[in-house]
């Protein structure tokens, strides 16, 4: 049995993540800064909570991350933890970087350490590129980052570079546009449009504020994207690849679909809030995932240009959950849930 290791188990990704290697036979560990009291409530939605092993580690602190590693010995290690919102890291950017750029640093010099044929992935992000004046970034776009994220991910992920380059380890980053589910907190937009529109259409009296929506990304099916991550660690050589869509729509489209999917005129129910608009925002957010198409045998199959993505949204906001957090249709779990039985 194979043995994985995941820093943010208990994150969006995380969750979709551990849900496909338990389905692939794998031993799935997980990580909290305080497994004892946290509620991995993205394990519980997805009805995998008690399979999961979860251990405490705090990612700033080199001898916690190389307790667990010699503890579990797992053959694959994937890096998801850290600050997670482009727009926090503008109020919290020290926070950012150290949690995203030391913790990283962390597990690299640890897998190092214990010297085992460990398999690493690292999670990057689109935001490195910065605004690349609407080209689709690939794996050699220079990196422009415009927000503390982006330039705690970017150092980030140049370790990873180097780590693989210096001591030949196998390590690799995954550079992923943006993901959705609904898995997702409140505090990204995409969830945050998805519950409001809900929330109205079933009578509430509420207006969404928004910031600026005139600026278009690459958005795709978060339990697609962890497919990629694991496709990466079962190459024969590490390497760095580009998730993403290909295409880009307008988050304005998005919240008219959002709302047309209810019936209601987005227009009578959104209040663009100048507050809510970021230091610095990247007008046009695309990426080329040629690569991961022909050396992973990955392509994105949902996406929201076509909408898939607001369906599949709307209707997991709407299913019920039995007590034990499952879906109560196994049908409709495979389809909105995970996916991951089906690959």
């Amino acid at each position: 049995m194979k043995k994985a290791l995941i820093f943010g188990v208990s994150g969006q990704d995380g969750a979709y993540l551990a849900q496909l290697l338990l389905n692939k036979g794998y031993f799935v560990c997980g990580t909290s800064r305080d497994a004892q009291i946290s509620s991995f409530q993205n394990l519980v939605h997805l009805g995998i909570r008690e399979q999961v092993s979860l251990q405490s580690v705090a990612l700033n602190d080199f001898r916690s991350v190389l307790h667990v590693l010699n503890k579990i010995r797992p053959d694959e290690v994937y890096n998801l933890a850290g600050h997670s919102s482009v727009g926090i890291s503008f109020e919290q950017p020290v926070e950012t970087f150290e949690s995203l750029t030391i913790g990283t640093l962390n597990i690299l010099e640890a897998i190092r350490f214990v010297n085992q044929p460990i398999k690493f992935y690292n999670a990057a992000s689109s935001e490195c590129f910065g605004d690349t004046q609407g080209k689709a970034a690939d794996e050699t776009t220079p990196f422009r980052p415009r927000s503390p994220y982006a330039v705690a991910k970017a150092s980030a992920f140049w370790h990873v570079a180097n780590y693989r380059e210096a001591y030949g380890l196998f390590a690799c980053s995954g550079i992923l546009f943006n993901h959705e589910s609904p898995l997702r907190p409140e505090r990204f937009v995409i969830q945050k449009i998805i519950s409001a529109a809900c929330r109205i259409a079933k009578g509430s009296q509420e207006k969404l504020y928004l910031g600026n929506i005139s600026i278009q990304c690459d958005w795709g099916w978060a339990p697609e994207y962890v497919k990629a991550m694991y496709l990466m660690l079962q190459q024969e050589q590490p390497d760095d690849y580009v998730i993403a869509t290909g295409e880009s729509q307008k988050l304005e489209d998005f919240v008219a679909a959002a709302f047309a999917y209810v019936g209601l005129d987005w227009r009578e129910h959104v209040v663009i809030d100048a507050s809510l608009f970021r230091p610095l925002d990247i007008a046009i957010s695309r990426g080329n995932p040629a690569k991961a198409r022909i050396k992973l045998g990955w392509q994105a199959q949902y996406k929201l240009t076509d909408n898939d993505v607001v369906r599949m949204m709307m209707q997991a906001q709407a299913r019920p959950l039995n007590s034990n957090g499952t879906e109560m249709y196994a049908k409709e779990k495979v389809k909105y849930s995970g996916l991951a039985t089906a690959f």
